[in-house]
């Protein structure tokens, strides 16, 4: 997962748990109304509500598993094959560098 995807996803888990808090909060406001579609209403959106959690706990564990496992992977990448990593690394560079010198010189 990239790190916009992962950030795009982080921002939708925050969201979510917005609404998960917004809606506990109405359903403990409206606990005591009369009625019983009220009451039937009460009880599906608590059970959805908690399904929309325990879903919700499963999906941000899933995505911080996977960004552990991107993290190591990456550790033993970069502890396997230090050498090409700092060939790229010199190699990017010397490529700025010389599009810096050569972007100077067209302004002087």
């Amino acid at each position: 997962m990239n790190i916009f995807a992962r950030s795009n996803s982080e921002k939708l888990i925050q969201e979510i748990k917005s609404v998960v808090v917004d809606a506990e909060a109405l359903l403990r406001a409206t606990k005591g109304q009369a009625g019983a579609e009220v009451a039937d209403l009460h009880a599906t959106m608590t059970g959805r509500l908690a399904a929309a959690k325990s879903h919700l706990m499963a999906v941000e564990e899933a995505m911080v598993q996977s960004a552990r496992r991107a993290a190591k992977n990456t550790d033993e990448y970069v502890h396997d094959n230090p050498w090409q990593l700092i060939s790229v690394a010199a190699g990017i560079g010397l490529l700025i560098g010389y599009l810096i010198h050569h972007s100077s010189r067209d302004y002087s």
